[in-house]
């Protein structure tokens, strides 16, 4: 190939503001490779318009965007797709930012009210209860969308049944679900075991019958009901029951005492609940 239009790799960089060493770390994971190398140097030479590529792909890694995803836009369908895909990321990363900045605040409210807080933690006997329910593993940015169709798809059946209603909607949480972690969440309605049963019921959904037992409990309301700040309510009761001596009896539960339609509104008020147990007796080995 004439190299009287390619730029070694020096240059390119100087030109790109890229370093040498990431310009063959983009050649090894094929982000931007280069138009010609030589033989027998290894040396490696750019054409010049992919300058424009090198610094749109500086940008991109700027805002924190994995190589890989770098690779696979550049490699997509032109500039309309980048831009689309970089709004996409300037709202999950300013999403991002929103939930560092009250995940800080709670850190902070910790560390100078004290691990207790504001959350009275109490103990309450719960009934068995039936529940029709729709379970997925997911991630919390996915959970409202899940909560609001679930709850659509059950009312619906409930209602081709007819069940007979008993007690608020919960949901179950069967591990931590936030931004970075997946849990098994069950969206339960609970109906009436001795009136009409459901019949057959769409894939993902089922009855699930939840035992009577005791529940460490606490109430939070308005922003304090929202995520992240919920959290801080889950690690509450979770404190207490290990400081009172007991077990942890299954997934907890939340349950929307007053639901006024709107996250973080200040007339909401949320119900954090963890089956609890006596540790049972040790053994004699």
């Amino acid at each position: 190939m004439d190299r009287t239009n390619l730029l070694p790799i020096g240059q390119f960089a100087q030109a790109s503001g890229l370093s040498v060493t990431t310009l063959r770390h983009y050649d090894a994971s094929g982000v931007l490779v280069p138009a010609l190398v030589d033989p027998d140097s290894g040396y490696r030479y750019f054409r010049r318009d992919q300058l424009r590529t090198a610094q749109l792909i500086r940008a991109l890694r700027q805002l924190d965007m994995p190589v890989e995803a770098v690779r696979r836009l550049l490699g997509g369908g032109g500039d309309a797709e980048l831009a689309s895909a970089v709004r996409a990321h300037l709202v999950a990363a300013e999403r991002r930012l929103e939930v560092q900045r009250s995940v800080v605040h709670g850190l902070l409210a910790r560390l100078t009210e004290g691990e207790g807080m504001n959350h009275r933690v109490t103990v309450r006997e719960g009934a068995a209860v039936r529940a029709l329910v729709r379970g997925a593993t997911l991630d919390q940015p996915r959970l409202d969308a899940f909560m609001r169709d679930s709850y659509q798809l059950m009312y619906a059946v409930a209602g081709r049944g007819p069940l007979t209603f008993d007690g608020p909607a919960f949901a179950r949480y069967h591990g931590l679900c936030d931004e970075e972690n997946e849990a098994l969440v069950e969206a339960c309605l609970p109906f009436a075991a001795s009136g009409a049963q459901p019949g057959e019921l769409p894939e993902g959904m089922y009855v699930l019958d939840v035992p009577a037992g005791s529940y460490a409990s606490t109430v939070v309301e308005g922003e304090a009901a929202a995520f992240p700040q919920v959290l801080t309510a889950y690690d509450a009761v979770a404190s207490w029951i290990t400081e009172h001596g007991f077990v942890f009896a299954g997934p907890s539960q939340e349950t929307f005492r007053r639901w006024m339609g709107t996250p973080g509104h200040p007339d909401n008020r949320l119900e954090i609940a963890w089956p609890i147990a006596e540790p049972a007796p040790a053994g004699n080995g």
